[in-house]
């Protein structure tokens, strides 16, 4: 999926790998590695993308479900890692003017990760252990049931500090943030 998307998107906006390249900070191999289906992308290279262009994250990784009934298997869902996260994703759902994505978050023990920022905001819930949560220099920590969310663009970060933690994140994006597919596009995507 991502290796379309990526295509489309950057195709649409008129950049080129060059382009994209110089604006995300990612190598124009790893780019063209990504565009044909042979790169592994960490989280901070699926998060750079979105943040240069403009758009969900699910945009770049998902082919939408079907409605009814929606189960998703932790173990048949491909994770993202990056420095300290390993994020699944595990639902994208458009309601009115919103696009939400939902995450099973896990942030390993004693490790941190940073974000330059990326369109939408973001929300987290701890399930368990320990989060510190660091958003444009102003740091919080949270435990089970806490919430914290912000204005993803801000630089933000997570570590986890007493062993490792799990949360749910939900990344909330305006209805001028998500992208408009034609019919014809949204055809692979198993509407």
């Amino acid at each position: 999926m991502l290796a379309a998307n990526l295509r489309r998107l950057r195709t649409r906006q008129g950049l080129s790998l060059s382009e994209l390249s110089r604006r995300s900070k990612i190598g124009k191999a790893t780019l063209s590695q990504l565009e044909s289906g042979t790169g592994n992308p960490t989280i901070e290279t699926v998060f750079s993308l979105s943040r240069v262009l403009e758009v969900p994250i699910s945009d770049l990784l998902d082919a939408r479900p079907a409605g009814g009934l929606t189960v998703v298997r932790a173990a048949e869902v491909e994770v993202l890692s990056g420095e300290g996260v390993d994020l699944r994703p595990l639902r994208r759902i458009e309601s009115g003017d919103g696009v939400f994505e939902v995450y099973d978050q896990r942030v390993r023990a004693g490790r941190r990760q940073d974000s330059l920022g990326h369109v939408g905001s973001e929300h987290t819930v701890v399930q368990a252990g320990r989060l510190g949560v660091r958003v444009d220099g102003r740091e919080v920590e949270l435990g089970p049931g806490d919430y914290v969310g912000f204005d993803a663009t801000l630089p933000h970060s997570y570590t986890a500090l007493a062993g490792p933690v799990r949360s749910v994140l939900l990344l909330q994006y305006r209805a001028d943030q998500r992208l408009h597919l034609s019919d014809a596009a949204l055809g692979c995507r198993g509407r």
